[in-house]
């Protein structure tokens, strides 16, 4: 292959995963479960517009994604720069004490960072992604390397899945639902539509969210105080889900934005298409 694979390469676990049409449920349950976290969700409040530009804060964050996965190593460094150059000019107010604080608080920081990674593996592993033990813990140990984009130190982050265990035990007395998290959690059931738009919102978007809300923890659930579908019923539901959405031809997914993948292989050449069947080669 010719050109700069990046920072991750075609050789990664995460170069295979991260093209699978389930990271955008995965990306769903992220934000329930980062919104369970009282500081991380206010400096969300303070600092976005999510409510009134949802689909730009989306396809914003899956451009960084898609960056640091697929981009050049330039590209996924200076994306990284300029999260940590917007995070570090940015503060929020406790909700309880009242104390302020920055949003490049580096406990924020690995919270985000766990939430949203535990989410990606979670969420394609259950639906049926075919990923060993030892596979799902290279994921998390190549995910030191976005954790140091955010500015992060690597050593300081859960690199297999015991240690992202011992993380949620030890993090999760500081989570609660308060006046934030209800507002996400109505934001993710009911975005704003277009009033045409309204009654596919209701059919199609309220059965991603609720599938990705049930595919939390069961801690979370209790959080929030609304009630998931059994264990079983949810697997049956995200494999179902997934095994339709791969029928999609790959191609085609591709081509909605940001088509980070696409740009990766006329780089890279037709060997760097990311495919499952890879990662154990």
């Amino acid at each position: 292959m010719a050109g700069d694979p990046g920072l991750f390469t075609p050789d990664s676990v995460t170069w295979q995963a991260h093209g699978d049409p389930m990271m955008w449920i995965a990306g769903i349950r992220a934000l329930y479960l980062q919104a369970l976290h009282p500081r991380a969700v206010r400096a969300v409040m303070e600092n976005s517009d999510f409510r009134k530009d949802a689909w730009g804060r989306l396809m914003r964050t899956a451009s960084f994604v898609g960056t640091t996965t697929y981009g050049t190593t330039e590209a996924a460094e200076r994306a990284g720069a300029r999260v940590r150059r917007i995070h570090g000019m940015l503060g929020a107010t406790d909700p309880d004490t009242g104390e302020r604080y920055g949003v490049d608080d580096p406990d924020l920081l690995l919270w985000v960072h766990c939430a949203e990674i535990d989410s990606y593996l979670h969420v394609l592993r259950r639906s049926g992604f075919p990923l060993t033990d030892a596979q799902a813990d290279r994921y998390l140990a190549e995910h030191r390397v976005s954790a140091r984009l955010v500015g992060l130190e690597p050593a300081a982050v859960p690199g297999d899945r015991a240690s992202m265990a011992a993380y949620f035990r030890e993090v999760r007395p500081q989570l609660a639902v308060g006046a934030d998290a209800r507002a996400v959690d109505d934001f993710l059931l009911r975005p704003p539509a277009h009033p045409l738009l309204i009654p596919a919102r209701e059919v199609l978007w309220r059965r991603v969210a609720h599938l990705a809300y049930a595919s939390l923890p069961p801690y979370a659930h209790e959080l929030y105080g609304r009630p998931a579908p059994e264990p079983a019923v949810v697997t049956r539901r995200l494999r179902a889900t997934g095994t339709l959405l791969r029928c999609v031809p790959a191609r085609l997914r591709w081509q909605l934005p940001p088509k980070h993948i696409l740009r990766a292989m006329a780089r890279l050449g037709p060997h760097a298409r990311p495919a499952p069947y890879k990662i154990g080669r």
